[in-house]
């Protein structure tokens, strides 16, 4: 197939330090493309891929510092999208709703991934307004606030299998906590869970800018006043391997409807497990009892991160391997596309199929 895969221009694909919805774009689009599909990406120019990429600004808005809106960027991006649309079998939007007035006429071949909360009030009118373009939620829990609208699926996220290796024996006696410092995320309650459990905690974690106050007046003094807490700050790929994989377990104590929450899969990818708060998508991503432990309080937790040693890292590793690798996401997002009425009832298909050597795949119509 042809695929058009159009993301967000915050981060680059995949983001260098922090970043959950375009680092899940370039995952899926690395494997749509190992399959032999012909994929087009729209992203920031520093994006790095194996498809084609289209560069829609020249770096990723959140590092530029000459960039004080990122609306114009996002706006030139989906008219270059729109004027190339009739290239592609498939466009998959991960934009939130940017693009939906410029897709009407092509909703019938068009998807689009809903990364976000979507409990907001505005959000309302406006999904209402276009209730009959598809859309994929990337967790059951995330779609109960919306007006009837068009769902076509429910994908969970996935990682490459091999990204994050497998530690059956972390060389740290710390617990983790990595995301972002927001009062949402509850770092406070981190912090409170790893002293009642009397073990040390590492905090990897961006401050944004909405969020430096909350940081100031509240976590670093929290940080300051705990010395068994140590704040690391961002981490790339190569660090979020050896945090997560030394790590005793996750802690993921939030107080929000969570989407999906990406670091609970990459905790188990490394054989972590997790200690999270059951909100949002938790009950649907963590296996109680298996992959991590579902608490209500913070005694709850602290009694957990004391449990987690029985927890076999092994079997952590297996729930990933079952239900969150990148390639299973990949699959469950092409038999969305291939069910698109504009898919599958007007538009001949370029299908992959092996090559004439029989080595691989490749994208022929």
């Amino acid at each position: 197939m042809k695929i058009a895969q159009i993301a967000p221009l915050a981060e680059s694909c995949p983001p260098k330090l922090y970043g959950g919805t375009e680092r899940i774009v370039s995952y899926l689009t690395e494997e749509l493309v190992r399959q032999g599909h012909e994929v087009t990406l729209f992203a920031s120019g520093d994006s790095v891929t194996s498809a084609k990429l289209v560069p829609c600004c020249n770096r990723s808005l959140r590092l530029d510092p000459t960039v004080k809106d990122p609306l114009p960027h996002h706006i030139i991006m989906l008219d270059e999208v729109r004027r190339r649309a009739d290239d592609f079998d498939v466009l998959h939007f991960h934009t939130d709703f940017l693009h939906y007035p410029l897709v009407r006429d092509i909703a019938d071949r068009t998807v689009t991934t809903l990364h976000g909360r979507l409990d907001l009030p505005d959000l309302k009118p406006v999904y209402a307004a276009f209730a009959g373009l598809p859309l994929v939620s990337i967790s059951c829990h995330q779609r109960k606030p919306m007006p009837p609208v068009n769902w076509v699926g429910t994908v969970y996220h996935g990682l490459p299998h091999d990204l994050l290796p497998f530690n059956p024996r972390p060389k740290g006696d710390y617990l983790a906590f990595l995301g972002r410092i927001s009062p949402e995320k509850r770092p406070d309650r981190a912090i409170e869970i790893a002293a009642r459990a009397g073990m040390p905690l590492k905090i990897a974690a961006k401050v944004d800018k909405a969020d430096q106050a909350y940081w100031d007046e509240v976590i670093e003094p929290m940080v300051a006043s705990h010395p068994n807490v140590q704040f690391v700050g961002e981490i790339n790929e190569h660090g979020k391997a050896e945090f997560l994989g030394n790590a005793r377990a996750l802690l993921f104590p939030i107080d929000w409807p969570e989407p999906f929450g990406l670091v609970m899969i990459e905790a188990m990818a490394c054989g972590t497990p997790v200690i999270a708060y059951p909100c949002g998508s938790v009950p649907e991503v963590i296996d109680d009892g298996i992959s991590g432990f579902i608490v209500d309080s913070i005694a709850e937790a602290a009694a957990a991160a004391r449990q987690v040693e029985h927890l076999d890292r092994g079997e952590v590793r297996a729930a990933f391997e079952k239900r969150f690798t990148a390639a299973r996401m990949a699959e469950d997002y092409l038999a969305i596309y291939r069910a698109l009425p504009g898919v599958s009832t007007s538009r001949p298909l370029s299908m992959p199929r092996l090559a004439a050597d029989g080595r691989g795949l490749s994208a022929v119509a």
